[in-house]
């Protein structure tokens, strides 16, 4: 592997020094979000830099090369009885752990067990002008301070080159069901607000073709108490339904041209646009798929800010608008004083996040 790294480094130096603009790859599951790179700089692979360095279940640290692909680092956890709490989603079977931390996706449990960034322990990188940077540790004492670890969960690959990343995992539950409701959207999101307010074992919700599902994870007796409680129906293939809304496989997320999602507060009640609509996250995350010509983004952007929240391009034409949604003065100035830092000749990933960058 230092044969690899070098090879990184050399690269990274070389670039720096002629201003040659790199795209940063791994499995390129996510290819599609994202700004596009309409110069089509050359490719920087990190698919070969891969492998498990550290693993303790009894510590809950796992420590991976970011070429490292998903299925086989959550095997290995699997086969210890545990998990990467937030679900990340994984478009493939090529997704990587550097593209799963780069692009900052959490899955169902996201709202219950928190995000990528929450369990990012530590990270090697290499910045734009080819340094080594190691920031964080292995152990959560080591997070404190300026946590600069977790600047790189959803920068893209704009401030540096993922190489090893150190992430907190937690055991699998003892037990996981799912009841299910036929609901309209208001009565589901008024059942998430409920659920949010209580001390059920809940750890995802999802309202999508006129039904709200509920996941209870934890002990049988809690999860049968909920059941009391809540009433519903058990889900029977349960399992394959959150696999499918995780990894972006049910149909809600194929049946349109565009997908837009849309982060706002939880109790924000049904938004009034056209398309078809999912909501997870307890309400916190509507996902909106449409045709391109349904309703101008401006429409769908300023309503996700009365809302408290943004609005994201996840896939579509994106001549039509900004993937992301657009900075504020203040924002961008941190932005851009960022990207001067780790790499000032702005030779990583140009454009991928906002072409002001």
């Amino acid at each position: 592997m230092q044969a690899i790294l070098d090879h990184l480094t050399n690269t990274l130096i070389e670039a720096g020094t002629n201003k040659q603009l790199l795209c940063i790859h791994g499995g390129r599951s996510k290819d599609f979000y994202g700004n596009p790179q309409a110069l089509h700089p050359p490719k920087l692979d990190l698919t070969p830099y891969q492998g498990i360095l550290d693993y303790e279940p009894s510590e809950l640290v796992i420590t991976a090369r970011a070429g490292t692909r998903m299925q086989d680092l959550e095997k290995t956890l699997n086969d210890q009885g545990q998990m990467l709490a937030f679900e990340p989603p994984c478009f493939n079977l090529s997704t990587t752990l550097g593209g799963c931390v780069a692009a900052g996706l959490s899955g169902p449990r996201r709202a219950y067990a928190g995000a990528v960034r929450d369990y990012v322990l530590g990270v090697k990188l290499l910045d734009g002008k080819g340094n080594v940077l190691s920031f964080g540790g292995r152990v959560m004492k080591n997070v404190a301070g300026y946590d600069v670890s977790r600047l790189m969960v959803g920068a893209m690959g704009t401030l540096g080159v993922l190489l090893e990343i150190s992430l907190k995992v937690l055991p699998r539950p003892a037990s996981e069901r799912t009841l299910g409701f036929q609901v309209a959207m208001n009565k589901a999101i008024a059942i998430m607000r409920e659920c949010a307010g209580s001390p059920l074992p809940v750890s995802a919700t999802c309202f999508v073709d006129n039904h709200l599902y509920i996941r209870l994870s934890g002990a049988e007796s809690a999860i049968r108490a909920a059941h009391g409680k809540l009433g519903g129906e058990w889900l029977s293939d349960d399992m394959h339904f959150w696999n499918a809304i995780r990894h972006h496989t049910h149909p809600f997320f194929t049946m349109k041209s565009m997908l837009w999602r849309l982060s706002v507060k939880a109790t924000t009640p049904p938004l009034s646009l056209p398309g078809t609509q999912m909501i997870e996250w307890g309400g916190a995350l509507r996902w909106l798929a449409m045709d391109e010509h349904d309703c101008h983004p401006a429409v769908i952007r300023d309503l996700a800010s009365s809302a408290g929240g943004h609005a994201t391009l996840f896939y579509g034409d994106k001549t039509v608008a900004p993937v992301f949604h657009p900075l504020s003065p203040a924002l961008l100035t941190l932005h851009r004083r960022l990207k001067d830092q780790f790499d000032p000749a702005g030779i990583l990933n140009p454009q991928r996040m906002y072409t002001e960058l």
